[in-house]
């Protein structure tokens, strides 16, 4: 199955979110009937409008599954705000951002990962003794693509999968594999398995799915860092598409968004859907907060089965201070990021980054957790 990335200027789309965002008048849930991020009409939408006498620079950058979100996001934000520029490096990726936001370059730092227990106390240095609040704004899901000329359809269960990136499987005719693929003619060609070389939130989250469901098989501890050996590591979510897509035999993981036309494929007979990464969010995910209105998530894997759940979904973050050094930054941050946490800014990434929307009730909580960052 194949997935192609929507432009993040498409003129109709960001119309369209501008339109919506005309219909806002303040930061709050109302009855609006416009939030199809739920996809349900009858759902409240959760509001932001932008203070366009805001004036300043928003400085950001980290996760790359976020990069054609955050240019959308960015777009249609200065769009209403003509005072405010904001600059997102996207070539940090996930754990480049965090360092700098650490080091406090960044507003905010895009990350596919929380903070980890030790960053977090390291953020008390930058954020106040409240630290860093993990909000998050993104849901995607790690695609599985692959490079096997003659095989236009693949699919792979839990264990197969793990067995694969485990390197216990080394060849595509493996008997697993073609059990997965009944009436499949694989080639006895050899697998060349393709994985992050930096420190990659897509990586984190990869990981802990392989964890979760096939512990018996993927013994590593969940990690940002790829934890084994004599695979074929590339820089960026960018670069493992790249290395798949030049060598026959090649297998690696990537956010969906990320992926353009490479082929992906099913896992447990599931295909990525945006609806069925909402689905697994709503099943699995649980606010685990590391302080006061973080919203840290973590799934339960288990509960991320069945036929219109995607296993493996992505969740990225805006990672920001709970107190700025600077009440100037703090407001414009607040807006930047309380417009991309709602209705109206999920439905650009939806449209123009092929993103799955965040429900509502959590905006809502992040609208809330905003409202208290000085």
């Amino acid at each position: 199955m194949k997935f192609k990335n929507v432009a993040a200027t498409g003129a109709v789309f960001l119309a369209a979110a501008l339109a919506l965002s005309a219909c806002s008048s303040s930061t709050s849930s109302t009855g609006s009937s416009t939030a199809a991020s739920t996809g349900t009409a009858a759902a409240a939408a959760v509001v932001s409008t932008p203070d366009s006498s805001l004036t300043g620079t928003i400085t950001a950058g980290g996760s790359s599954a976020q990069a054609n979100a955050e240019t959308a996001w960015t777009a249609a934000y200065t769009a209403q705000v003509k005072g405010v520029t904001v600059n997102y490096d996207k070539s940090q990726g996930s754990g480049g951002g965090v360092t700098n936001w650490l080091a406090g370059s960044y507003d905010f730092a895009g990350s596919d990962a929380p903070l980890k227990a030790d960053q977090q106390t390291s953020s008390q240095a930058i954020c106040g003794t409240g630290g860093g609040l993990n909000l998050p704004v993104y849901l995607d899901g790690v695609a599985i693509i692959y490079n096997l000329p003659g095989v236009s359809a693949l699919n792979l269960s839990t264990n197969t999968l793990a067995d694969i990136f485990a390197l216990k499987i080394t060849t595509w005719n493996d008997p697993a594999i073609a059990a997965d693929n009944p009436g499949v003619s694989l080639p006895a060609t050899a697998i060349t398995t393709v994985t992050r070389s930096d420190g990659s939130g897509t990586t984190q989250n990869f990981s802990n799915f392989l964890s979760a469901a096939a512990p018996s098989i993927w013994t590593f501890p969940p990690t940002n860092t790829w934890p084994i050996a004599g695979t074929s590591a590339q820089k960026g979510g960018s670069g493992v598409v790249q290395a798949v897509g030049a060598g026959a035999g090649t297998i690696g993981y990537a956010d969906h968004s990320a992926i353009g036309t490479a082929t992906a494929a099913t896992i447990n007979n599931v295909a990525f859907s945006q609806a069925g990464a909402t689905a697994a969010f709503t099943a699995g995910a649980t606010t685990v907060p590391t302080t006061t209105g973080d919203l840290s998530q973590k799934f339960d894997y288990s509960k991320l089965t069945g036929p219109s759940i995607y296993p493996i979904p992505l969740i990225s973050y805006q990672i920001v201070c709970s107190t700025f050094k600077d009440p100037a930054q703090a407001a414009l941050t607040k807006s930047y990021v309380g417009y991309v946490a709602s209705s109206v800014g999920q439905q650009i990434a939806q449209k123009n980054a092929g993103s799955a929307p965040i429900p509502d009730s959590m905006l809502t909580q992040i609208q809330a957790t905003l409202a208290t960052v000085k």
